[in-house]
């Protein structure tokens, strides 16, 4: 892979052939190893090192782009013509900022770990043959994926600006199933050691066999206790819907609503690339400086995220937000210049899982959430399905597994209804990054249907 020199040198070396008004060049680097199982058996080691190269040209506030992975000077040259022609085809962009200005980015500590960049096939192996054995001399069926990636994100302007970043990330992917039970556990951390695979293992095939022969249970409206895996859908969504674009247009469940006490004083929601715990990142994909932003504090609806231009239609400062304008490693595929975040915690609060559960009379014990999508993005209702270990808590104990439920539920008001928060962040894979979130119990959440599973 190339090294920082390299890489300023090939991005001036693409604006330099530029004609255009402004010139913006973002190389995105991937050098990826992954390990999968089934069956309780590894049955593929893969690696991959790619890059996209992805060039903007901007013709006055006509702007186009066009990506690539080859690097020969007769490439480079079609990449800029092929930018340059769409520029010439497009209509004005009147909210067009213009790209990124030279600017001074914080001293910061790189997330980056030589011993996850060299990770080995017989390390992952190791750490993923424990888990099997767990599962053998248990009778389960284990399988998942561990991977070790390196990345380089750098960007560099006809203005002046170049940046450079390269961080690891490891990420663990288990689920464990018998007959008629099925255990989760999944982890990711930009260090390897950080990730107890084994331990993770065995929560997984644990929780299979505590799920075996599930009942029915009616839909209906119960108080849940909901693991950090389930929490994470609804940080992913609450935390996503803090877009300020979809802010400014009314559908974003913040819209009009900043600085009311919407949601329970126990829930604080923050975005911090700062944080040691996450994946410390200076700058978006714009070039912009990564802001710490708290989207949600005390249950007060906070502050949403900027890219470049919709924080000059609005009036905002850019929070270091902006994505790749195509998909990463996908020359070709063109999808937008978005917003997201990337390092999102929901804060602890100071229960134990356990307490969470003796806490409650009557209700259900959620594992995790499969294939949520929105209903309604203003009040951020959500539908999906419970999945690998959903239980029956009677009289403050897991009684018994019950088969998985479908729900439509709006986050919004289930963060209303907030009676206590774990006091263990939990990560959970995210985009190129994760999440650290505790389990809550709700006194209340909405289950529309069941399932024959």
């Amino acid at each position: 892979m190339l090294n920082e020199h390299d890489i300023k040198a090939l991005l001036q070396r693409v604006i330099s052939r530029s004609s255009g008004d402004e010139t913006e060049v973002l190389f995105l680097g991937l050098d990826e190893a992954l390990t999968r199982f089934a069956n309780n058996e590894i049955h593929q080691n893969v690696a991959e090192t790619n890059f996209s190269l992805v060039v903007s040209v901007a013709l006055g506030k006509r702007i186009g782009m066009a990506s690539t992975n080859n690097l020969s000077d007769a490439a480079l040259d079609q990449l800029v013509e092929r930018a340059t022609m769409l520029a010439r085809l497009q209509p004005e962009n009147p909210d067009f900022p213009g790209f990124a200005p030279p600017v001074a980015f914080p001293e910061g500590r790189q997330a980056f770990d030589e011993a996850t960049a060299s990770a080995t096939p017989e390390l992952r192996a190791h750490a993923v043959g424990e888990v099997i054995r767990y599962a053998l001399d248990r009778g389960v069926v284990a399988s998942g994926a561990f991977s070790t990636s390196r990345y380089q994100w750098a960007i560099a302007t006809s203005h002046g600006l170049f940046a450079w970043h390269p961080l690891t990330l490891a990420e663990l992917t288990i689920v464990a199933m018998t007959e008629t039970g099925s255990g989760y556990a999944a982890d990711a951390a930009w260090q390897v050691a950080q990730i107890p695979v084994a331990q993770h293992g065995k929560i997984a095939v644990d929780k299979a066999l505590a799920s075996q022969n599930p009942r029915e249970l009616a839909p209906g409206d119960y108080p849940v206790v909901l693991e950090a895996a389930a929490v994470h859908d609804l940080v992913a969504f609450m935390g996503g819907g803090a877009n300020g674009m979809n802010v400014a247009e009314g559908s974003s469940w913040m819209s009009g609503r900043q600085g009311q006490a919407l949601l329970s004083p126990t829930i604080t929601l923050v975005d911090d690339p700062d944080a040691p715990e996450h994946l410390p990142i200076p700058f978006d994909f714009e070039g912009t400086p990564r802001q710490p932003l708290t989207i949600i504090r005390e249950g007060v609806v906070g502050d949403a995220f900027y890219n470049r231009q919709w924080a000059a239609k609005t009036g905002h400062a850019a929070t270091g937000h902006g994505t790749p304008p195509v998909s990463p490693f996908a020359p070709g595929s063109a999808m937008g210049r978005m917003m997201f975040p990337m390092h999102l915690t929901l804060q602890a609060g100071d229960t134990s899982v356990e307490q969470l559960v003796s806490n409650m009379e009557r209700g259900l014990y959620v594992t995790r959430f499969n294939y949520t999508r929105p209903v309604h993005p203003r009040e951020m209702v959500v539908t999906g399905l419970t999945r690998d270990g959903t239980f029956w808590i009677e009289n403050g104990e897991i009684a018994y597994p019950v088969k998985n439920l479908r729900f439509t539920q709006s986050y919004v008001e289930a963060l209303q209804n907030v009676a206590a928060v774990g006091d263990t962040l939990h990560r959970e894979p995210g985009y190129a990054s994760f999440t650290r979130n505790p389990a809550l119990q709700l006194t209340q959440f909405r289950f529309t249907g069941k399932t024959e599973f």
